[in-house]
């Protein structure tokens, strides 16, 4: 059984070694053939230094011997030339393989890095990026590349940083061998070898145990971001919850660190004392035959030997730059394969339950929309999850017009705008426009004829005028339009107060930057939407981006925003009824299927589940409103 443990671990071993290797050539040949050939030469150079050293010493009876004029002493000064050049030199080198060190790593990582984004962007979905165990890889790919401690790069400049160990290794090796006794110098090796496996064999180990508590690591990040950050100063201090913050924080450090502690026990306390009573016996026996037999070498060769011997077995210890690197900076890498995998399957997966619409890259334009948006018979749920967001779900959007989709929490809106986006794709059915199916078109076509503004919608921290104009990309030259469209939300004014007006960066923190009311950013998300409709966006959909205002306030938006999108085909989500009712279509979505459509007045007249809804918030905005004041 240990045999085979052994085999699996040496096939481990290699396995991870070839990976790295095959890292080097995005560094660049000629910057990784430098780099080699500097740590060639800073491997030669203690050598050099051990073999002149000794015979500087040798050296020294005769040079007083025959004093400053002598031959002697000539040599002596020349063999101390050729030791001082070798300190030196060393010296000077060292710098230099740091430096290149970390231009391979940079090129590396950010190699590795790029491949990180190309996997993450490319899924046109949003699965991957919401199924926890690719996050996870997402995240430990992202948190090694980025500050680059155990990474990718580290690890390649790692195993080329063996070189210089290992050719020292060899060169001291050698001249224990020539100089007094192959058997010595084996058994020398033999231990630092063992020694070396403790120590590899130790971090692999230790690096599988952090790996296994990575979901502690992850609740320690979040809780250093929480009492670090400002987003939840205000509760900490009010709340008086520093003192419990800290002791959470306590207990998740020791639950995570004890199994590290036990770990580093197990791997470094008793089978270190194994290694250390070999490395004394083997050395201690070196030791002794060298001394029992000192008369029968000079004494250069005596301390050529001793230093060597010396040299040899200070090269057991572990090595900073290239242990940790090497056993851990791979399983970054690993993580950006496993994520990347799994996007590939995501899309395997939805090119065969496409039916036929497999590769929608190619260019067929979008038609202009005509009559109707159907979603037919849509049925999904979410990946990895057994419960039927949609079960059949029928729903016609008339072209044209405003339609509202209303529901309790729950009941799928949002779900149903990811659908029509194509962030997923139904697990059944299909979604058409005038009868054909959505996924027979581009997909970045397609959605550059859709504007949605999330209820989470994104507050980049950039320009006025990048916040706005992202709702069509290509277009972020359109200056004028983008001052159009902030005019028409009643943005004018307060933008041009600002700093820079509309090249006035959005975020406190930056040169010249400002921030927004919470009112101010849904009016810049309702500009950015608008922006999109002026630039060929025959669609548009808000996906309750006013959740945080009162119902007053969310109303005047809704009836703003109609006024200002009239003519295009409008889909508007909330679960405030009152805000919803001037729509040409109200649909009511309960558990994935629509159980009521209709216009205001008929759903009310009609006297089912809308109008119970309806009546229960419009009762609640009333005692709140008209209430006894207590």
């Amino acid at each position: 059984m240990r045999h085979r443990s052994w085999i699996g671990t040496a096939r481990e071993q290699f396995a991870a070694r070839r990976d790295i290797v095959g890292l080097l050539p995005h560094a660049g040949g000629p910057l990784v053939a430098a780099l080699v050939g500097v740590n060639l030469l800073l491997g030669c150079l203690p050598v050099v230094f051990t073999v002149a050293t000794a015979m500087v010493l040798g050296r020294v009876p005769a040079a007083v011997d025959g004093g400053l004029d002598s031959d002697a002493w000539d040599s002596l000064v020349a063999v101390f030339g050729v030791a001082a050049g070798a300190f030196v030199a060393r010296q000077l080198i060292s710098p230099v393989e740091r430096a290149l060190g970390e231009l391979v790593t940079r090129r590396i990582d950010g190699r590795v890095f790029d491949e990180l984004m190309a996997a993450s962007l490319r899924s046109p979905g949003l699965g991957p990026l919401e199924d926890q165990r690719a996050l996870d890889a997402l995240r430990t790919a992202a948190r090694e590349v980025e500050f680059g401690v155990q990474s990718p790069g580290r690890a390649a400049t790692g195993l080329l940083a063996l070189i210089a160990r290992y050719t020292e290794l060899t060169g001291h090796a050698i001249a224990v061998g020539v100089v007094f006794s192959w058997p010595a110098s084996a058994a020398l090796v033999v231990t630092v070898l063992l020694f070396r496996h403790g120590q590899r064999g130790g971090l692999r180990r230790y690096a599988r145990t952090r790996s296994s508590l990575a979901a502690d690591q992850r609740e320690i990040d979040y809780l250093r971001d929480l009492a670090g950050g400002a987003a939840a100063g205000k509760e900490i201090r009010v709340f008086g919850l520093a003192g419990w913050l800290r002791q959470r924080l306590r207990d998740t450090y020791l639950r995570f660190l004890e199994p590290l502690w036990a770990e580093r026990r197990g791997i470094y306390l008793w089978p270190f004392v194994r290694f250390s009573v070999v490395g004394l016996v083997v050395t201690g026996v070196v030791f002794a035959v060298v001394g029992a037999t000192a008369r029968e070498l000079t004494l250069t060769g005596f301390v050529l030997v001793v230093t060597a011997a010396l040299s040899l077995l200070r090269l057991a210890e572990h090595y900073p730059e290239a242990d940790l690197p090497t056993a851990i900076g791979m399983r970054a890498y690993d993580a950006v394969r496993r994520f990347a995998e799994y996007v590939e399957q995501v899309e395997h997966a939805e090119q065969v339950g496409h039916g036929g619409f497999g590769d929608t890259r190619e260019e067929h334009p979008v038609p202009e929309p005509v009559g109707t948006l159907r979603f037919e018979q849509v049925c999904f749920r979410y990946p990895g999850q057994r419960r039927m967001i949609f079960d059949g779900l029928d729903l016609t959007i008339p072209v044209g017009r405003c339609t509202a989709l209303v529901g309790v929490n729950g009941a799928g809106k949002t779900t149903l705008v990811k659908l029509l986006a194509r962030l997923y794709e139904p697990t059944a059915g299909r979604i058409t426009l005038d009868g054909v199916d959505i996924r027979a078109f581009p997909v970045d076509a397609w959605r550059a004829r859709l504007s949605v503004i999330f209820q989470d919608f994104v507050r980049y921290e950039s320009s006025v005028a990048d916040n706005v104009g992202l709702g069509a990309v290509g277009f972020l030259d359109d200056r004028e339009g983008i001052g159009e469209v902030v005019d028409s939300v009643g943005l004018g004014e307060a933008v041009a107060r600002l700093p820079r007006g509309l090249d006035t960066p959005l975020a406190r923190h930056l040169t010249g930057g400002a921030e927004l009311s919470g009112g101010q950013w849904q009016r810049i998300a309702l500009a950015r939407a608008l922006f999109a409709l002026r630039h060929g966006s025959r669609v548009v959909v808000l996906d309750e981006p006013t959740a945080s205002l009162d119902v007053r306030a969310e109303t005047g938006f809704f009836e703003e925003f109609t006024g200002l999108a009239e003519g295009a085909t409008t889909l508007l989500i909330s679960h405030r009824f009152s805000t919803v009712r001037h729509a040409d279509l109200i649909v009511v979505l309960e558990h994935g299927r629509v159980t009521e459509q209709g216009s205001h007045a008929e759903l009310l007249a009609r006297d089912g589940r809308y109008a119970e809804l309806f009546r229960l918030q419009a009762d609640r905005f009333v005692d709140v409103v008209e209430g006894p004041v207590r």
